[in-house]
């Protein structure tokens, strides 16, 4: 077996027992910003299968997004009962709006990909791998040309 096979094994099993590693690491992302750069991805199996590689240029950085329906705002004055709903579906994957969060704080890049790396109560965490628009190393490498 790889080395890749392995990392992905032990993430699986520390996601289904719940281990104390993976509570202290959901933890420490709570009290972190929502979107917050990363030195490298906590998931670097499937990170490396997204297309990530440890280059300059790419960027790793991990979002969290509120978990649940969009609680609308009340509004003052008369609304047919049909209108006054509190909570709006998104219509988007939970996936797609850490993305989108992602590229409007990182607007000098742009999204290649992203995983889902871990949940609490309240929030799901994703890791979005990043493609500097600018780099001439980016840019030169067949496999990232096309986006920048």
């Amino acid at each position: 077996m790889g080395a890749n096979k392995y990392i992905r094994e032990t993430l699986i099993k520390e996601y289904k027992e719940r281990s104390p590693e993976y509570k202290n690491r959901l933890a420490e992302w709570s009290k972190q910003d929502n979107i917050t750069r990363v030195e490298r991805p906590s998931n670097l199996a499937r990170a490396r299968a997204l297309g990530y590689k440890a280059k300059q240029g790419i960027v790793v950085a991990r979002a969290g997004v509120r978990k649940g329906n969009r609680k609308r705002q009340t509004v003052g004055g008369g609304r047919k009962p049909s209108k006054s709903a509190r909570f709006i579906s998104r219509h988007k994957s939970m996936q797609m709006i850490a993305e989108e969060r992602v590229s409007k704080k990182f607007s000098n890049y742009e999204v290649l990909n992203s995983y889902f790396v871990g949940e609490t109560g309240t929030t799901r965490f994703y890791e979005v791998i990043l493609v500097s628009k600018t780099d001439k190393s980016i840019k030169s490498s067949p496999g990232y040309a096309a986006i920048a």
